[in-house]
């Protein structure tokens, strides 16, 4: 007994011991209760009342968490009905074939599988007709018409990726309008995008296509070109009755688009296997998106088409320079490692404005484009500043590849001159750049001059926009978007022509200089241009009306050069031979060479410093 009462019993052991003595006297009770007689009424309440307790006990232990109940069965699955506005699984092949298949390819013909055109020798007669040609349209139209209008790219060689991509039938792709503006465009340039199209859009996609005349004067762009697009079906052709420019024309052509997505062309391009969906796809994914292709060129003169290679991956973006021209640039590699492959998009500060994909309503939520810009020019740059500061974003799909012929002039003229490019770039300057306007007016004085008189129109509607969908200003662009930008200073310590006070004459780019080219000297203008510095908080002598050039120092006997800046932004330094230092006596001293600027004989060099020379006086004008 002793030995029992010093064990250490659980509580569980406890509860089991003291049920058992409960059932035990119960059962003791229930033998002595029903031995008894039952006629005392207070005796069978009693019986009554045993009854009940006993039941209660059976319920219990019936009901102790240690008894292992039954499983419960399983549930009786229920199969989903399949929802037929949004199907499972991805397009198929045959499901995304073309609006039109393309007819039996010779692969010897001029230019088939996006070959160049080949042809040696040429009659006079033939050669008149390709210097027409070039004079009219400043591409080989010689070569264009000799070219079939549905001829093949070619095996498809973009990235496997890109290739085996697939596509979910749930959410959508969209349907889409494609928007093709032309004027006085060759007919076989004109008729061969479009076929394009034709050939290499899904059928169930491509909604319609439209092809908005500007004022063409063109005998074969009028009744001949309705005749032939109502073959068709899908295109038919919108006209301008008096030349507006593109960026009417493309608001024409949106206005009555019937496409949830709008996909604007140019009217000399080739698009390559499977251009469309990657673009479609992006925007379902993210609808506020503005997706253009990857553009290749299409040779002006002699129309071969510049196919992807399989190996190679996406390696430009859209830049501008702080003459508010539009340019391309290496993809920054920080922002390579962001991407696994090429399914994935490019985020480009600007785009080229020519080949994109936008949501309608989006696009009209955002502001279509400045209808009261005119002809052409700036509009690009525009919507890049304000579909970012508004809460958009500009991409490229590597995966969708278009050929553009790239033109190296414009072969039209501007109804109004080439100031409407000024006032369309002052518009926007005025109203997405904030301070650093200033910038842009500096380097150029015809648009400084046009702002201070406000002959630019009326922006309240753009300004009132900003306001209404809550832009960001410009200093979140540069910073968030385009950080690697190099940002010139709002106030620099010098600014203007830089005088010879021994010449009287003016330091000079001359004409066409990207950089490696001597500086020269010429009659001072003050029209900025060639003639315009800027002396910077880290010394340099920057010439960055477009590319960011630098005065650099260079030995005797050479003369002193324009280069490109060293110091481009993040991540970069200055170079010590693009370093300057105005000193008291207005000489132009390299610190790390300790000589002076001099001009000598008509060249500009570097010499022993002399304060006594005027011809190493030099002063900002």
């Amino acid at each position: 007994m002793r030995f029992f009462l010093r064990r250490r019993m659980s509580p569980l052991k406890l509860a089991l011991l003291g049920g058992t003595f409960f059932m035990v006297a119960l059962v003791v009770l229930q033998r002595d209760v029903g031995s008894s007689t039952a006629g005392d009424p207070w005796f069978q309440e009693l019986v009554d009342k045993k009854d009940k307790m006993i039941v209660m006990v059976r319920e219990a232990v019936h009901n102790i968490g240690f008894q292992i109940g039954a499983p419960q069965p399983p549930p009786v699955q229920e199969h989903p009905t399949q929802d037929i506005n949004c199907p499972t699984g991805f397009y198929t092949q045959s499901e995304l074939k073309p609006h039109l298949e393309r007819p039996p390819q010779d692969p010897a013909a001029p230019g088939a599988d996006g070959k160049a055109f080949q042809k040696d020798k040429m009659t006079e007669e033939e050669k008149k007709e390709k210097e027409d040609g070039m004079t009219r349209h400043c591409f080989n139209q010689f070569a264009s018409d000799r070219i079939s209008l549905s001829r093949s790219l070619g095996d498809d060689t973009r990235p496997r990726e890109c290739v085996e991509r697939r596509f979910r039938r749930c959410p959508s792709l969209p349907t889409t309008s494609v928007i093709i503006v032309f004027h006085n465009e060759a007919w076989s340039t004109l008729l061969r995008t479009v076929y394009s199209v034709l050939h290499t859009s899904p059928a169930i996609l491509l909604k319609e296509i439209i092809l908005v005349d500007d004022a063409s004067v063109a005998e074969h762009l009028k009744s001949q070109l309705e005749e032939f697009v109502r073959q068709l079906k899908i295109v038919r052709v919108v006209r301008q009755l008096e030349r507006k420019g593109l960026i009417t024309a493309r608001l024409l052509g949106a206005s009555i688009a019937q496409g949830e997505v709008l996909t604007f062309l140019d009217a000399h391009c080739e698009c390559f296997h499977g251009w469309l969906e990657p673009l479609l796809a992006r925007i379902v994914e993210e609808p506020t998106a503005v997706v253009s292709p990857e553009i290749t060129t299409i040779d002006l003169n002699h129309f071969q088409f510049n196919k992807p290679v399989v190996t190679n991956r996406a390696y430009n973006r859209g830049n501008f320079d702080w003459g508010l021209t539009f340019g391309w640039e290496p993809i920054p590699e920080e922002a390579k490692k962001l991407r696994k492959d090429e399914t994935y998009p490019v985020k480009t500060p600007t785009f080229a404005g020519g080949l994109f994909s936008i949501s309608k309503k989006y696009f009209e939520h955002i502001g279509t484009y400045d209808d009261k810009m005119e002809i052409w020019g700036g509009e690009n740059v525009e919507m890049s500043f304000r579909v970012w500061q508004c809460g958009g974003q500009l991409e490229i799909m590597p995966c969708s590849v278009v050929g553009h012929v790239f033109r190296t002039k414009s072969p039209h003229t501007f109804p109004k001159g080439t100031e409407v490019i000024i006032r369309n770039q002052v518009r926007l300057a005025e109203v997405w750049m904030d301070d650093y306007k200033n910038i842009f007016y500096r380097r150029n004085k015809n648009a400084q001059v046009m702002a201070s008189e406000h002959k630019y129109g009326d922006i309240s509607d753009r300004v009132n926009l900003r306001q209404r969908l809550q832009c960001k200003n410009f200093t979140w662009y540069l910073n968030t978007v385009y950080p690697e930008a190099f940002v010139p200073d709002l106030h620099p310590l010098k600014s203007g022509a830089i005088r010879n006070s021994g010449s009287q004459t003016c330091l000079d780019v001359g004409e066409n200089n990207q950089g490696g080219k001597a500086v020269i000297m010429y009659q001072c203008h003050n029209m900025g241009g060639n003639q315009y510095f800027e002396y910077t908080s880290h010394k340099e002598l920057r010439h960055n009306i477009g590319k960011q050039l630098c005065l650099q120092f260079m030995p005797q006997p050479e003369s002193v050069k324009i280069e490109l800046c060293q110091l481009k932004g993040k991540g970069t330094n200055l170079a010590p031979q693009q370093e300057w230092i105005f000193t008291e006596e207005n000489l132009l001293k390299n610190p790390s060479s300790g000589k002076c600027l001099q001009l000598q004989g008509g060249n500009v060099q570097m010499n022993q410093c002399n304060a006594a020379d005027l011809f190493q006086h030099w002063t900002f004008s």
